[in-house]
């Protein structure tokens, strides 16, 4: 069997591998993505007159037909206080053109927040250690165009009361500004209706050492009702390539029953209500994440009711979330707030599975990948942390490492091949002579196996085992933030493209040179697998120069590192050759005799 049938047969044992351990271990069902599917509910039509923004879809009542409160959703913790039309709803006095907006700032070592006093919104969110290379500046996680995160609005019957442009009063008044080490504070928002007894108080608890901001609230004069919290019209871009971290832009939540929900925001069409329980909801980028999680536990009734997906046909690809949630006793509510990296450590410390926020690979691999990148991911950083050295050499460390591992089966399917590559005359005897004769055939086939300790599929085996790897290297390179931004040599960041092109060129080479040691030793080529060492290299090459570079070095790394094992395994072929085929049943003497052919006598 040659290295070009060996390789095609190594991939369909490792997609049978892939789709067995999808059947035998399936993933969650999908998700429903459209207002008819279970589990949405189309959104109603009622709201007071100027309590919806312009633009807005009204949410939903959740009352049923005369008034009367509707069941709970499945699903719906039947405790929580259920909504009626029968409080009064403040009419709420927006911001004119002559209130003055003001943006109080909350900066500390590793963010810089920027509220607006109207709504009590963020406008701008940087992570002031991760750099955006576009803008030459820190990590913007709010899109310049967009209204801003942590709006509130509070629904009670078929009514809305839009907080999203109301006044605020902000205490401190000159923001916050934490240096290492200070302690937690917070920064306070309050709205008081001139002429009703109507009242909101929203809390941002700051800690200067974490991304983790606690949020606390109150309404008083409107305390039964549904809150409902935007995260936002989806995160600004901030990496080299836009095309690839638009694809990555989608918002995420973990159902209680179903497990993890998510969807491109491209694919977002219609705007729907998703019925929770939600232990999180987000908003994710390819490295960046602003999360929504609740402080207590199901039990509690402390989770997300539901959550509001709002598409925004004037901007492509733009959706608003918001998750919902019924006031507490006395009008409070409180939540974190998570506008980080997708940090899997810091993602891990929250529990309930925020670290699959940004789920490596697609759904049908991702039983299989994902312990693969987690034993990825534990040897790469450990490798850079205990030996204090760049990611760019972790790689090539790691490159020879894996062929250091591999080599005993390596090699123990290359002297497979050499057994049998003697046994090829052998075994080409046998199909002539019993062609006509296929039970024979298999017979003899059988004894051949036996005696000679020939195998079809000796070699294949360790061929499986890489593949894993390299696939879990690539969506490593794509989603993990450890990578990004990381410089090696003239690579400026390993998560991205060689700006070059060196690096697949010089894959393009190595292929070439490893099917070159191979093909040399060979007795008989045929066309095909000539034509197949000159076009497959620079065919590679040029799909390869579309991944991250880091993936590119690893590769070199490992072609490189078999080059001796290939060279030694193709002179070891030539004294096989040289030698000759084994005695066999179709060209020695009978098993257990001790003479020799028999010779016709002369005349």
């Amino acid at each position: 069997m040659n290295s070009e049938a060996r390789f095609v047969l190594a991939i369909v044992l490792m997609l049978g591998v892939l789709v067995g351990t999808n059947l035998l271990f399936p993933p969650p069902p999908p998700s429903p993505d459209s207002a008819g599917e279970p589990g949405i509910e189309a959104p109603g039509s009622g709201g007071s007159e100027g309590a919806t923004a312009a633009g807005d879809p009204a949410i939903p009542a959740p009352t049923g037909e005369a008034g009367v409160p509707s069941e709970p959703a499945a699903g719906v913790d039947p405790t929580l206080p259920q909504l009626t039309p029968e409080t009064p709803v403040p009419a709420v006095v927006v911001a004119d053109e002559r209130v003055t907006e003001q943006r109080i700032v909350a900066e500390g070592p590793l963010w810089r927040y920027e509220f607006s006093t109207l709504g009590a919104r963020a406008q701008s969110i940087q992570l002031l250690r991760f750099v955006a290379p576009e803008r030459r500046g820190p990590v913007e996680l709010v899109r310049p165009d967009g209204a801003g995160f942590f709006g509130n609005r509070i629904v009670v019957g078929a009514d809305t009361v839009d907080l999203r442009r109301v006044p605020y009063t902000v205490s401190p008044e000159g923001g916050l500004h934490f240096e290492e080490g200070d302690e937690p504070a917070e920064l306070i928002f309050t709205y008081t209706h001139p002429t009703q007894p109507f009242s909101v108080e929203v809390s941002y608890r700051f800690d200067p050492a974490s991304y983790v901001v606690d949020v606390s609230g109150r309404v008083r004069g409107l305390e039964r009702g549904l809150l409902v919290t935007d995260l936002g019209e989806g995160l600004a871009f901030n990496e080299v390539d836009p095309a690839v971290e638009s694809r990555s832009m989608a918002y995420v939540a973990s159902h209680l029953q179903e497990g993890i929900r998510s969807e491109e925001n491209t694919k977002v069409d219609s705007s729907h209500v998703a019925n929770g329980p939600f232990l999180w909801a987000a908003l994710k980028s390819q490295y960046f994440l602003v999360a929504a999680i609740p402080n207590g536990s199901w039990e509690g009734g402390d989770l997300f009711g539901g959550m509001l997906i709002e598409s925004l046909p004037e901007e492509e690809g733009s959706v608003r979330i918001g998750v919902t949630r019924s006031l507490g006793a006395g009008g409070v509510f409180s939540h974190r707030i998570l506008a980080g990296p997708q940090d899997y450590a810091l993602l891990s410390s929250f529990g309930n599975g925020l670290q699959e926020v940004n789920p490596y690979g697609w759904r049908f691999l991702r039983p299989l990948l994902r312990p693969v990148v987690a034993v990825i991911m534990w040897v790469l950083v450990g490798l850079h942390e205990t030996l204090s050295i760049g990611y760019g050499w972790v790689l090539i460390l790691f490159g020879v490492m894996m062929r250091v591992v591999l080599f005993p089966l390596n090699h123990k399917a290359m002297k497979a091949q050499l057994r049998n590559l003697a046994v090829q005359p052998l075994l080409k005897d046998i199909q002539t002579k019993y062609k006509d004769q296929p039970e024979k055939l298999q017979k003899e086939l059988m004894k051949l196996y036996k005696e000679h300790g020939f195998n079809p599929l000796a070699g294949c085996w360790p061929m499986l085992l890489p593949w894993p790897v390299l696939i879990a290297l690539f969506f490593v390179f794509q989603n993990t933030i450890e990578l990004r931004g990381v410089p090696f040599a003239w690579l400026t960041d390993l998560s991205a493209k060689d700006p070059f092109y060196i690096l697949p060129v010089l894959l393009g080479v190595s292929m070439f040179f490893l099917q070159w040691v191979t093909i040399r030793t060979m007795e008989e080529v045929n066309p095909q697998m000539k034509m197949m060492m000159w076009l497959l290299p620079p065919f590679m090459a040029f799909i390869f120069a579309q991944f991250p570079s880091g993936l590119n070095l690893y590769y070199l790394t490992a072609n490189i590192a078999t080059l001796p094992q290939s060279w030694w395994i193709a002179n070891e072929r030539l004294k096989v050759q040289a030698k000759g085929p084994p005695k066999g049943p179709t060209t020695g003497p009978p098993k257990g005799s001790s003479k020799g052919p028999a010779v016709p006598a002369k005349a």
